[in-house]
Parts: C-alpha cells; sequence; structure tokens
C-alpha cells in the first residue's frame, strides 16, 4: 500500500510517497513517469512525510542537507539501482554527464553501455531531488530531458549555485 502528501516547493507542488516507513517517490506533480497509482493513494501524515518535508525545507533554503530520509526502491533492475547509486554520490553543487556515468558502469561492470542507456535509467528515478537526476547534463553542457520539466531542472541548479547562463537548452523539434 502507498500512501501519500504534497509538498509546495518554491518551483512547483511535490507528491511525496511512501510504503508507511521509507521514502518510495518524489515526484514533481504532473511530470513524465509518475506512478498513476500514487495519485490515488491515501493522503495522510506520517513521520517520514516529516522528515523527508524537513529535507526538502533545507535543500530549498539553498543548503546542502546532512541527513537523507530512508528510501525503499522498489523492485528495480540492477542497472537501474546501479545508476541510481551513482546519481546518490553527485555533491550538492556538482554535476556529471550521462557519459561519464556510462564511462563509471563501465569500469565496474567491464561492459560498454552507451550514454542514451544511463539517460534512460536516469529519467526513472522515481525519487527526484534526493537522488540528484537534475545534476546529470547532456555533453557540453547541454540541460537534456527532466522529467520534472526543464524549467525545474535550470531552478534547481540555479538554487546549487550554479551560472545557469553556461548551459545549453534542448533544440525544439519542429
Amino acid at each position: 500500500m502507498s500512501f501519500v502528501c504534497k509538498y509546495n516547493s518554491p518551483i512547483g507542488t511535490i507528491i511525496i510517497a511512501s510504503d508507511g516507513e521509507c521514502l518510495t517517490g518524489l515526484y514533481f506533480e504532473g511530470q513524465k513517469y509518475i506512478d498513476k497509482n500514487l495519485l490515488e493513494s491515501k493522503y495522510i501524515d506520517l513521520p517520514i512525510f516529516e522528515k523527508t518535508k524537513k529535507w526538502l525545507d533545507v535543500y530549498f533554503s539553498g543548503k546542502a542537507p546532512k541527513f537523507t530520509p530512508p528510501i525503499l526502491l522498489k523492485s528495480v533492475s540492477q542497472f537501474r539501482k546501479m545508476v541510481w547509486d551513482i546519481l546518490a554520490q553527485i555533491p550538492f553543487g556538482k554535476t556529471t554527464t550521462y557519459g561519464e556515468m556510462a564511462k563509471q558502469i563501465e569500469e565496474k561492470t567491464g561492459k560498454r553501455v552507451s550514454a542514451q542507456a544511463v539517460g534512460g535509467a536516469v529519467s526513472h528515478n522515481p525519487i527526484s531531488i534526493i537522488i540528484p537526476c537534475h545534476r546529470v547534463l547532456g555533453t557540453g553542457g547541454n540541460l537534456t530531458g527532466y522529467a520534472g520539466g526543464i524549467d525545474k531542472k535550470l531552478a534547481l541548479l540555479k538554487l546549487e549555485g550554479h551560472d545557469t547562463s553556461k548551459f545549453k537548452f534542448p533544440k525544439k523539434s519542429a
């Protein structure tokens, strides 16, 4: 069973999901790849939601939180888990690229991995911001996709102190 609550952040409403003990989801309202069942979950207040809201309060004040709420990543492939573990290690105020992450996985496994495969796993991260998928850029500082929207990704990077004028926006398809 899933429980949810909402958090009103400076850049939009966030849906927080839990199994009752651990954080299982953190999504911007309306973002891609949100578990549709969550929208029918029971809205309730739980200790895990209070911890998560405190984390978000610290984060949106422009500081790196010094704690992480307990997280449970449900039934994910070994590859996605590896990608999300790398994401979780990207420090506040830093960025990496999909290609750099692919190289890290290749070094660990000995198997060649494409940046596109990494991007697919990153885009399905169920716990955005805390598992910081917004810190991953395309080659040359391209602001490639973000399930919550490029505007949110840009705002999060700006909040972390990045000079966002150096980033390149994705080309609009005709």
